[in-house]
């Protein structure tokens, strides 16, 4: 049997893809028993992060153990296995070893270094056995991992070299500012209660949040994280639970809010996070401007004299508006909007826009002085009259063309700060196209983290993960001739028993003692004769490569294979008995 891994992160995959192939508890569950039902495949664990979906098994087969744990992926993720095979990675024996443990030591995170990695392979291990998905192989291999892992944070200085991902998100938010300074004083709003919510409150709360609001569907578990955080030494912050009917409310108080739930849909749309930070943009608009803001709808349907944020139909203009790509600084009626015209309709449109002029200077009320105002017809005069000409000669636009860049206003400081964790997630990409609003996200994140540099501890790191996988090879390989081993030694204790009897039969008047002292002296025969050699085949075993030992042992010997199996069965079963929690 061999270990191997089949999965895709963010290394290899998109976010976008990752959100999609999500699991939710309940597939996890299914996926783990319908891979130790699959033929290939006799143990399974499954580590499913945010950021990462891996499937470990032990295979008889390498290309059979390939192909139905893709299919399984496939199948319980929902994405077609056409679409998500560009993005697997398979890891196979020493390899599997070597990526397990670069995982749990936080090289393979999106932030180098970090810690929480190890809670969730240690959940990862407690799933496989509360399922009995997990035989000796998976066992030993995940609480190595975990003893790595911590070995890598305690001899070294890898801690300095990333974080957890709440705190580098904060720094996301905070635009590389000090967490501290920005978080002072800010009102959170936490939504999930589990693990990586938890850590983003603690964080909020020892940053100086002024105060730590916690949602979760289970009410009972957002009281327990509210008392967590009041009752903490290091933090001195108010904190309460409400449920998740009351987020739409508290996002309208607060200044920054972390989301990391389960939920399989978005949690936060577009729409509530827009009516939670309007009236916010407004104010900052006017005051930037030394206005009162005028919050009063016009007939265009902007408010008083804050800038337009998209353009709006136009009465008579022959154009079908909705059919045309409406980007807010842009205008509808010049060079971008008419490209692909035919002439008649392109003359039809020009003297739409003429008769729309009055003296070339008619501007839209509320626009911005030295911007070029996205509803000003006047503009685009001079390039339609220009593009008629050439239709005139050409009787087609030829291309489309760019439009020529407008000045854009811009954009207001942030007053709501959100940062989503959650995979698939929770927060409604939309909203970064938000005026006054700054989303931080795993897309971001992930952006955000590919420049990061490294620290010099991770050469260390590496160094120490290089050593346990060498060190785990050996064991495991050795691991592997021993039911050989002790196979071999007890038909050895059965051809004594049974020369024995034999002399017993040839000499019935041999007294007790005799007997036991010749039956003694032929064991320690035996013993002398095969002990080198076990002990050696047992080194050589351990070596790279020493796989075939075990089978030169047996035919050397003839052993019986189903006698070796069944002391490795008897083996697992004690293994099983004896394993303590992960």
């Amino acid at each position: 049997m061999s270990l191997l891994v089949v999965g895709l992160s963010h290394r290899s995959a998109p976010v976008s893809v990752l959100e999609r192939a999500s699991l939710n508890a309940d597939a996890q569950v299914k996926l783990l028993q319908d891979t130790v039902a699959a033929e290939p495949a006799t143990e399974a664990a499954l580590l499913a992060t945010c950021n990462r979906i891996e499937l470990y098994a032990d295979v008889d087969k390498f290309h059979a153990g390939v192909a139905e744990l893709s299919t399984l992926l496939a199948q319980h993720s929902g994405v077609g296995l056409e679409e998500l095979t560009p993005y697997l990675y398979v890891h196979y024996e020493d390899r599997a070893v070597h990526h397990l443990f670069s995982v749990a030591c936080g090289l393979d995170s999106m932030v180098v270094g970090e810690g929480q990695i190890l809670g969730q392979i240690k959940d990862s291990l407690a799933r496989a056995q509360d399922l009995h998905s997990a035989g000796r192989l998976l066992n030993d291999l995940f609480q190595q991992a975990l003893r790595v892992g911590k070995r890598a944070h305690s001899e070294t200085g890898i801690d300095r070299a990333g974080q957890s991902l709440v705190t580098f998100g904060l720094e996301q938010l905070a635009q590389g500012g000090d967490i501290q300074e920005w978080a002072r004083g800010k009102k959170a709003l936490v939504i999930g209660a589990g693990s990586m919510s938890s850590l983003a409150a603690a964080t909020l709360a020892r940053a100086g949040v002024a105060e730590v609001v916690v949602a979760n569907r289970t009410f009972d578990r957002a009281e327990r994280l509210a008392q967590i955080l009041m009752e903490g030494d290091d933090t001195d912050v108010a904190a309460r639970a409400v449920p998740m009917e009351s987020v739409p409310a508290e996002l309208t108080r607060a200044d920054v809010a972390v989301s990391c739930t389960g939920a399989t849909g978005l949690v936060l749309t577009a729409e509530a996070v827009a009516a939670a930070a309007e009236g916010r943009t407004a104010v900052l608009w006017a005051e930037a401007d030394g206005e009162e803001p005028d919050r009063t709808p016009g007939p265009d349907g902007r408010r008083g004299n804050l800038p337009a944020t998209s353009l709006g139909n136009e009465d008579g203009c022959p154009l079908d508006l909705a059919s045309v790509q409406n980007t807010a600084g842009f205008s509808v009626l010049g060079e971008a909007a008419v490209a692909g015209m035919a002439a008649a309709d392109l003359e039809q449109h020009a003297a739409w826009v003429d008769n729309g002029t009055v003296g070339g200077a008619q501007r839209t009320a509320g626009a911005r002085p030295g911007t070029i105002d996205p509803l000003d017809p006047a503009p685009d005069a001079d390039a339609i009259a220009a593009l008629a000409a050439t239709v005139a000669t050409l009787g087609r636009i030829p291309e489309r063309r760019r439009p020529e860049p407008v000045e854009e206003a811009p954009r207001p400081q942030p007053v709501l700060f959100l940062l989503d964790l959650a995979m698939p997630r929770d927060i409604d990409a939309a909203v970064h196209r938000l005026a006054g609003v700054r989303l931080v996200d795993i897309e971001s994140l992930a952006e955000a983290s590919a420049g990061a540099p490294m620290a010099a501890d991770v050469d260390q790191v590496r160094r120490i993960v290089s050593d346990e996988v060498a060190a785990f090879g050996a064991a495991l390989r050795a691991a592997h001739i021993t039911p050989t081993v002790v196979a071999l030694r007890t038909m050895a204790a059965d051809v004594v028993a049974g020369e024995i009897a034999r002399l017993d039969g040839r000499l019935p008047g041999l007294d007790d003692k005799h007997r036991a002292e010749i039956t003694q002296t032929v064991r320690r025969v035996v013993d002398k004769l095969l002990h080198a050699p076990t002990v050696r085949v047992k080194q050589l075993a351990a070596e790279p490569g020493g796989a075939g030992y075990a089978d030169a042992l047996r035919t050397l010997f003839d052993l019986d294979p189903e006698t070796v199996a069944a002391v490795s069965r008897a083996e697992d079963s004690t293994t099983e008995k004896n394993r303590g929690p992960a």
